[in-house]
């Protein structure tokens, strides 16, 4: 089974990277956001990896916040939502040959954590996406968890989302890294469960919301798990 799964991963990892060559081509062709999607699709029909949606997306959500375990959440993301999704990541990506070139074109946002300069060209990022009716896409935890425990949530998804009173929706991917994990070199196809959690207008008279929004998306994410053990 694992000389199978990482055989897989071989395989799957080419097709990622294939993806993001057909992503890149497809920008000069088509218009946002069918270069991703299409791409995304072709991630997902080549890999064999299926969803099982639980709650609805909301139509005027602004903002997306996404656990995230595994290089296949983007993909997934893409693949449930027909929105055209903005997503926000860490500066050093960007730089990234190829992968960054692949987060540029599109007009993702980076982020430059500790920065005071970078807060300031995010926020000026943030309002030109929503004003082209994108859904800001973030994962709050800043990486990969490495664990079925979320990590603390970092506070840029907060600024941005009280600044602009956005509409936020939380979405919870169930062991995406179950599926495909670049540090272990395992693939293995899977049903993967999202659950849209119920939107909300951002608070910024409440200090807690995002950590306490962490813990709620924890507990919906462990109640899943523990439904998942049971049903067996």
């Amino acid at each position: 089974m694992k000389i199978l799964a990482r055989i897989n991963w071989f395989f799957a990892t080419l097709i990622i990277f294939s993806a993001l060559a057909l992503s890149i081509l497809l920008h000069f062709v088509l218009p946002r956001p069918y270069p991703r999607k299409i791409s995304s699709w072709f991630i997902r029909l080549t890999t064999f990896f299926t969803t099982t949606i639980k709650g609805e997306e909301a139509e005027d959500a602004q903002m997306f916040l996404i656990n995230h375990q595994s290089d296949l959440d983007i993909g997934v993301m893409e693949t449930i939502t027909k929105k055209d999704l903005t997503w926000v990541a860490k500066k050093a990506l960007f730089q990234v040959p190829f992968f960054g070139l692949a987060m540029r074109l599109p007009e993702d946002i980076e982020i430059e954590r500790e920065s005071k300069t970078s807060l300031v060209k995010l926020l000026k990022a943030t309002k030109d996406r929503l004003s082209k009716k994108r859904v800001i896409t973030m994962f709050p935890e800043g990486t990969r968890s490495r664990s079925k425990r979320m990590l603390p949530f970092k506070a840029g998804a907060k600024v941005i989302a009280d600044k602009y009173q956005l509409k936020v929706q939380p979405i919870v991917l169930v062991d995406t890294a179950g599926c495909y994990d670049i540090k272990t070199f395992f693939y293995m196809p899977k049903n993967i469960t999202v659950i849209y959690l119920e939107s909300f207008i951002a608070d910024k008279g409440n200090p807690d919301w995002l950590n306490n929004l962490r813990d709620t998306m924890q507990k919906v994410y462990d109640d899943e798990l523990a439904n998942a053990s049971s049903n067996r």
